[in-house]
This record gives C-alpha cells, structure tokens and sequence, in this order.
C-alpha cells in the first residue's frame, strides 16, 4: 500500500525517508513542491496529488509534511489518518512532533516505522503495542545501549498484540486508580457587522488518561447525547450500543487517549462569550486609513476569557501600521500583510482598544472591501455546546461496579477516582 514516507520541514527540506517495497527517488516530491508554491499557506496544500505514476498523500502537523507516496489507488482517508498516527507515536513517544526531536532519535523513529507498517501495510499502531516492543527512550537506555550495542526493540512479542482488545497491555496495576476527562471544543463562528450570526458550529474532543488497574469496563453517558453529531470513535468504543442507547461503552486503553470526536452544528446553541465594536476605513483622498477595534466579554458568560488575540489580513496596499494597544501588544508583518494583536486575558473593567492610522500605498484605488477580523481565545472549564455528562461507571472483570467510586462534575471537565 505505501511505499515510501518522507518527513518535510517548512523550508521544504527532505530531513527523513523510509522505503518498505522498493526504494523511490526524491524527484517525487517536486509534484508536491509545486503544489506548495501555488497553495502559499502550507495548511491549504492539497492532501490528495496524483502524478503520472504515483499517488501523493500528505497530511501538515506541527510545521512539518508527512508525504506517502502510493503506486495504486487505496481509500485516501485510510492513508490519511495512519499519517497522523505516525506524528501521534512520535509525539507521545518524545514529547512533540518536530524536526529537531526526531533528528535527534532517527534510530527510534526508525524503528517504530519499520513496526507499524509491515511490506507498506499497517500493523501495530496502538501506543501500548508499540511500547512493549519499543521501549520509550530514557537516558538509562541510552548509555546502556550505547555501550553495548543493543537497539530499543523487545525480545518478546507484546501480550496485547495477539489479544482482542489490542489497545491495552495485560497485566495493568495501579495503587491510586484514576481516570481523567477534558471536553475540549472549538467554537467556528462568523459574525457580521451588526453582530449577528451568519454561520457557527462546535468541533469538540474528549481526551481521556485513563490509570486503572485490571482490565475495567466503563460505560459513560450524556445527558443531552442528541446535541452530538458526525461522531468519530476511539476503536475501544462499541459503537452498536452507541447506536442503539446513545451510550459510550468501552474497555480504556492505558494512558492519554482521544475517545472521541464530535461535531455540533446549530446557530441557536451557540452563544458567542466576546462582541467586538470595529472600525476600519480606508480614505478615498490620500494614501491612508484609520482602525479602532474594542473588545468586551458579554455578561451572560461569567467566566474568564483568555489567551484573546484578534488577526486581521490587511490589503496588500497598506504598508505600515501606526497603532496604540491599551492593552497587550501587536505586530504587523511588512511581507504577509498580517497584523496580530495579542490581548491576553480580558479585562471587563477596562475594555481592551487598538487604535491608530495605517500607511496606504500611493496612487492605487483604495481596497473595495474592509478586512475581517479573526479573534481567538481560550475558556477554561466551559462546554460552549452545553453538553453535559450523565454518570459514568466502572465495572471490574466480573463486572460488578467498584465500590466508592466518586466523581465530579464541571463544566467541560470531568474526573473520577477509585
């Protein structure tokens, strides 16, 4: 299925390459080049190129292109989501997924791609799999292998490779059991002039760390499930209880995974926690324009808005920017025309303003249309979808509850303790 993997900075620089059937040349990815240079913002790079004899699939995580090059037609979303996998594993394994994180352990990364695909096919994805056969690093292991010449590969085949519920190693013992849950969702919204709602809708994610001895079965439920819609599963999830009772039941990994991922797409749910007064004019006498943008939470939110930062794309007339920020700060870039205000937290008392002129070019006609405005932020302890958790429980191998089991409940984050 694949043949080859190549690892591409943001320069455009090949910095890795691994070949399972046959070795392919580097000139691949000139097609993949060109389709870069035209897209400008690498996160608009087509995912999908075909060549006149091979089929380019790419997927963009953390400044860096993961390219797969495909000799015949295979489902693209297949080829896709095991590309994100591979930037999973190696996130999970040093930390992050960078450049530099894996120059620096080549000999690992090398190795675990050389596990989770066998002849170009996937075969051991799961972090617990991979972990009994390739220890995560440590200095330890480091010098011990060093001096005696020993890789990072087990001698013994993982016990959850062969089992069926292949996402969790056997054998699990914790003294504190616990199991933590974050509803994490991302609000994409666009609003008009006068502040109404022209289009929104929720992604949202549950990430889960799971620390529980034995094999537990745990089943959670919502108490408004049918607000959910075009759910992804963890494979851990029986998706026909799913189906039939709007129920999660599954048999947890060990660790931090992602248990599922949800849409919600309905302008009546979405209640907006900022409103935004601007102002930006462009003179049709002169080379110059004015701005004047304030931002204020609205009073049915109650909670703290953080992390605020508005991004405007200016025109490519404007060459300069003379503002005043009461408060945080701003950068405008000469090149992509870009200005960024980083706000921070948002203060009700004293309403955040940026304001002052910009520098037009000279003899060019004023921009038709006025730029919009992207603002981003960040609330803590808030489902914006208003989803909210029923109970949760947790069986043991006999399947009979756990005795004290407490859990509480908040607002876009929940956890449980044994």
């Amino acid at each position: 299925m694949i043949h080859s993997l190549f690892l591409i900075n943001n320069t455009g620089d090949i910095f890795l390459e691994k070949h399972w059937k046959s070795v392919i040349s580097k000139s691949v990815c000139d097609y993949f080049f060109d389709a870069k240079d035209k897209a400008g913002d690498p996160e608009n790079v087509p995912p999908i190129l075909q060549t006149p004899h091979h089929f380019l699939i790419s997927v963009y995580r953390g400044k860096l292109f993961l390219l797969s090059v495909i000799q015949s037609e295979v489902p693209p979303l297949f080829v896709i989501e095991f590309l994100h996998r591979v930037a999973d594993m190696i996130q999970d394994y040093f930390g992050e997924c960078s450049e530099n994180v894996i120059k620096d352990n080549l000999v690992i990364v090398y190795e675990l791609l050389e596990e989770m695909l066998d002849n170009g096919f996937p075969m051991a994805t799961e972090s617990n799999v991979l972990k009994e056969m390739i220890k995560p690093p440590n200095i330890l292991r480091s010098v011990v292998n060093t001096l005696t010449g020993s890789s990072h590969v087990g001698d013994t085949l993982p016990t959850a490779q062969l089992s069926n519920v292949p996402w969790r190693r056997a054998g699990v013992k914790y003294t504190n059991n616990e199991a933590y849950f974050d509803v994490i969702e991302e609000i994409d919204t666009i609003i008009d002039k006068s502040g109404s709602t022209v289009f929104a809708e929720i992604q949202g994610v549950i990430e889960a760390c799971v620390r529980l001895s034995g094999m537990p079965d745990l089943t959670l439920s919502f108490m408004n499930p049918r607000l959910l819609d075009d759910v992804s599963f963890h494979p851990c999830v029986r998706f026909k209880r799913w189906e039939a009772e709007q129920v999660l039941s599954f048999i947890p990994p060990d660790g931090n995974f992602t248990l599922m991922t949800y849409h919600v797409n309905s302008q009546n749910l979405v209640a907006i926690p900022v409103y935004v007064k601007q102002n930006i004019i462009f003179f049709d006498s002169g080379s110059c324009g004015r701005v004047d943008i304030t931002i204020g939470p609205k009073q049915t939110m109650g909670k703290m808005v953080e992390c605020l930062s508005v991004t405007i794309h200016m025109p490519k007339t404007v060459l300069s920017a003379n503002l005043t920020a009461t408060q945080g700060s701003y950068t405008f870039d000469l090149t992509t025309k870009v200005l960024i205000w980083d706000i921070g937290k948002l203060n009700p008392q004293k309403l955040p303003n940026l304001k002052g002129s910009l520098s037009l070019q000279s003899g060019v006609p004023k921009p038709e249309e006025n730029p919009s405005l992207c603002i981003g932020m960040k609330i803590q302890q808030l489902a914006i979808s208003g989803l909210k958790v029923n109970r949760l429980d947790m069986y043991g191998e006999k399947y009979k509850p756990f005795k004290g089991v407490k859990y509480v409940t908040k607002a876009g984050k929940f956890q449980v303790r044994t």
